[in-house]
């Protein structure tokens, strides 16, 4: 039988096999090439507890036993070390140096420089000592004739204590650092030393954790897999792994005795945030020989807590605060075939070793099982955990975008603690940014919610602030770097850096209010501060750089119209967010920050797209809906019904909407709904009236007396500047009744005091003795000769239309015909 006994930084495994003369051959596989190589035999039956090789290949440690305990006894062998460590030269073979013979348990691990860098002339190998120490060797080596690498001065190998008085030790092979616990009074320290390529060995994080470790036995992780032993060790050791995340983050997950039956307990430290949370679950029907400790698992976004046949708890590394966004499953959903055993390690991201079978296992989410829990779920804190999942897992492709709007489309009614379009938009918002630039993600919203008292069932969580880690490190990128700037936000209360738009409510309002009648007349009526210059600036690049985002022919009708009232909030958001980012990424650069903000409202404004085209599509509804002569569908309902909820949704986080997106929404109310609710719908806000739809809709309905009195009543609740704009557009006496009496009104509040010099007499285009009409009549030709036009930009409203509109309205009452 094969069995893995290492995995190197590279991810080549080395494993073991047995030959048919009992022979010991170990062989590494590529996991990149698929290749097999066979490295070294040896000529008897041994038990390797431990083996490494070196980068350039050239160099082989292992560590085994020479013989059982039973062995010793009946030969009489006590004088000999049950332990051996060798160091073997295999390319060519040549030369065996013996590094330990102990009775102690020794693990060996060689380090790796940077991949291609040149090979070296060096190689430094870590050994582990059961006798709680590690130490590291300098190996020198010289190419002699045909291409042979031989040890130099191999008697006398360099070394230097790495560590001592440890209780725990963990490798982590893929970034060369090693985690390891020494115990200090009722608590215990956890340090990392980071191992570089051209340098030593720094001791570069240290942090207290709670956790009792006296009395415990060595425990080693990644330094090989020794599986006889380690079970025996397992019992006596803690059950604690550290995993590390790409965005900076370290968890410390433990396992913890209960003194309750059927509970499992395990903690998760989330040293980069500042606190811990212990999770105590309620098991059901299970014989208390069947409970065994909780396996876990790193799945780079989300760390795994599994205990086979109970439970899978994923908990989310980057946002842990609420629980609702780590998923827990259970029954057939937390069923993971291939591992029915605790016995797991996590090498590496997304990776787990079986340590019973010694199989190498990769492990990952699967998007339609998720999708399938998703659309399953009966409880809000399972959908939304699951929504973030399907996001920041498998970040934004198209598919899973668009079977996670047709959820959203099915269940707008049915999640209670939460809006699923807000959570849609921004966490895909925060998806799609964040990876572009460094510390974004603690500047921008994850989440619509600000707390979450609901409970997952069979849960207690608990939480604990605990003391930040200390780091010291100089001139160090990458992780270590996003480690210390988390570290930093904690100190600086993280919630409160986020961006929200309680600011930009505000002044969307103010502006609003002070300025409603402008946005809805002409543009060079508009007030020319420099201040709203440069929001409507910012407007205009968020609406060139839209375009830029969907080359696809528009499959909704979304109109191209000036929507001040939308180009308004865009502006702002771009202005707020832009300061919001100024103030926290000064380093990134102003031009940057200018293309992230665009970037991030042109987003908002495609999502929203998005969401219209595939309920669009799933309706199967066309551009040509946009026509007041029928009645809307069922279809069309729905789709009226979503839009609604957008609009719900984007108003309560103030955040804009797509041009055109108001005008379809009356368009589509007018079609669906009956008289007295579309009124009330306008009454209160949900539907706004627009100039393309309000001219449509006077120019193409005929006038019936259903349809005038629909006219009528969107003619009365317009808007005086909008009014004005559109009521030209309906050619009928009730209109021109009303613009006459609003064009007297007018006139005469704009003359005051002021009185006629003289009645000028006029020739009628009716003759009439109604002697007061014809003094009205000409009162306002004298008012309008003195040069005051309220009309100015509707050449047929004056005098005349008043009196000819008078005349119609006197005979129409009178039942007479007007010639």
């Amino acid at each position: 039988a094969l069995y893995v006994v290492n995995v190197e930084r590279n991810g080549k495994i080395i494993y073991t096999w047995k030959g048919n003369q009992r022979n010991t051959h170990i062989g590494l596989y590529d996991l990149q090439t698929k290749q097999n190589e066979h490295l070294y035999m040896f000529e008897k039956n041994l038990h390797i507890i431990s083996c490494s090789i070196n980068s350039e290949r050239t160099l082989l440690a292992v560590s085994f036993c020479q013989c059982t305990e039973e062995e010793r006894a009946s030969q009489l062998l006590q004088s000999v070390p049950k332990y051996l460590t060798l160091l073997v030269e295999i390319h060519p073979i040549n030369n065996v140096r013996v590094l330990k013979a102990v009775d102690s348990c020794v693990r060996v691990q060689f380090l790796y420089p940077v991949e291609g860098r040149n090979a070296s002339r060096e190689s430094r190998l870590l050994l582990v000592s059961e006798d709680k120490y590690i130490e590291q060797f300098d190996i020198h080596v010289v190419a002699e004739e045909e291409h042979k690498v031989v040890i130099q001065k191999s008697d006398q190998l360099p070394r230097a204590k790495v560590v001592d008085d440890l209780v725990w030790a963990q490798w982590d092979m893929m970034e060369q650092r090693l985690f390891y616990i020494v115990p200090k009074e009722s608590k215990s320290t956890l340090r990392c030393v980071q191992f570089y390529p051209d340098e030593n060995f720094n001791s570069i994080l240290e942090s207290h954790l709670d956790i009792a470790v006296n009395d415990t036995q060595l425990k080693l992780l990644n330094f090989g897999y020794d599986y006889c032993q380690d079970q025996d060790v397992a019992s006596k050791s803690l059950n604690l792994q550290v995993f590390t995340s790409k965005a900076g983050g370290v968890c410390v997950c433990c396992s913890l005795l209960s003194d309750t039956p059927h509970e499992i307990m395990y903690s998760i430290y989330f040293l980069h945030k500042g606190y811990n949370k212990t999770f105590t679950v309620s098991l059901e029907r299970t014989e208390s020989h069947q409970l065994k400790e909780v396996a876990f698992m790193n799945l780079d976004y989300y760390v795994a807590a599994y205990l086979p046949g109970q439970f899978l708890h994923l908990l989310n590394i980057q946002h842990p605060d609420l629980l609702c966004y780590s998923l827990f499953l259970t029954g057939e959903d937390a069923r993971i075939d291939t591992l029915q055993n605790c016995s797991i390690r996590s090498p590496w991201a997304s990776a787990v070793l079986d340590c019973d079978a010694g199989s190498l296992y990769g492990v990952s989410l699967s998007d339609s099982a998720l999708l399938q829990f998703l659309q399953k779920s009966k409880r809000d804190c399972e959908r939304l955990a699951a929504l973030h999942c399907a996001l920041l897992y498998f970040q934004h492709t198209e598919d899973l975008e668009m079977q996670i709007i047709q959820w959203i489309s099915e269940n707008l009614s049915t999640c209670h603690s939460f809006d699923p379009i807000q959570e849609f938009l921004i966490a895909s918002l925060y998806c799609r940014m964040c990876p572009e630039t460094q510390n974004l993600d603690k500047l921008l919203p994850y989440t619509s919610l600000n707390g979450w008292i609901g409970v997952v069932p069979g849960v207690i969580c608990t939480t604990d602030i605990i003391s930040l880690p200390v780091l010291e490190f100089q001139n160090s990128k990458g992780f270590w770097e996003k480690l210390n700037s988390n570290l930093e936000s904690v100190k600086y209360a993280e919630p409160h850096l986020h961006y929200h738009s309680n600011m930009l409510r505000r002044e969307w309002h103010n502006l609003s209010e002070e300025n409603f009648c402008l946005f809805t007349n002409q543009r060079e009526e508009r007030r020319t501060t420099a201040y709203l210059r440069n929001i409507f600036e910012n407007a205009k690049k968020v609406l060139s750089h839209l375009e830029t985002w969907d080359s696809e022919a528009r499959l909704v009708p979304l109109f191209e119209e000036e929507d001040y009232q939308q180009q308004l909030l865009m502006g702002l958001m771009v202005a707020q967010l832009k300061d919001h980012l100024m103030r926290h990424l000064q380093y990134v650069g102003k031009k940057k920050i200018d293309q992230i903000v665009l970037d991030y409202v042109a987003n908002l404004l495609n999502l929203v797209h998005r969401i219209m085209k595939e309920v669009w599509r799933r309706y199967q509804l066309h551009s040509y809906i946009f026509c007041f002569d029928e009645r809307g569908s069922a279809g069309e309902f729905a789709v009226f019904h979503i839009m609604s909820r957008i609009l719900e949704a984007a108003n309560g986080m103030c955040m804009p909407l797509p041009p055109g997106f108001h005008t379809l929404h009356l368009g589509l109310g007018v079609r669906c709904l009956p008289l007295h609710t579309l009124l009330h719908y306008i009454d209160n806000g949900v539907l706004q009236l627009t100039e393309t739809c309000v001219r449509k809709l006077l120019k193409d309905l005929d006038d019936t007396e259903q349809n005038e009195k629909l006219k009528f009543s969107i003619i009365m609740r317009l808007p005086e500047a909008l009014g004005q704009k559109v009521r030209q557009y309906w050619n009928h006496p009730i209109n021109a009744n009303f613009i006459a009496r609003k064009y007297v009104k007018l006139l005469l509040e704009n003359q005051g005091n002021r009185q006629c010099s003289r009645p000028i007499p006029e020739t009628l285009s009716v003759p009439v003795e109604f002697l007061p009409l014809n003094y009205l009549i000409n009162m306002l030709a004298e008012i309008e000769n003195q040069g005051v036009h309220p009309y100015e930009k509707q050449d047929h409203v004056n005098a005349r239309f008043v009196e000819e509109t008078a005349l119609k309205h006197t005979m129409a009452l009178l039942g007479l015909k007007y010639s």
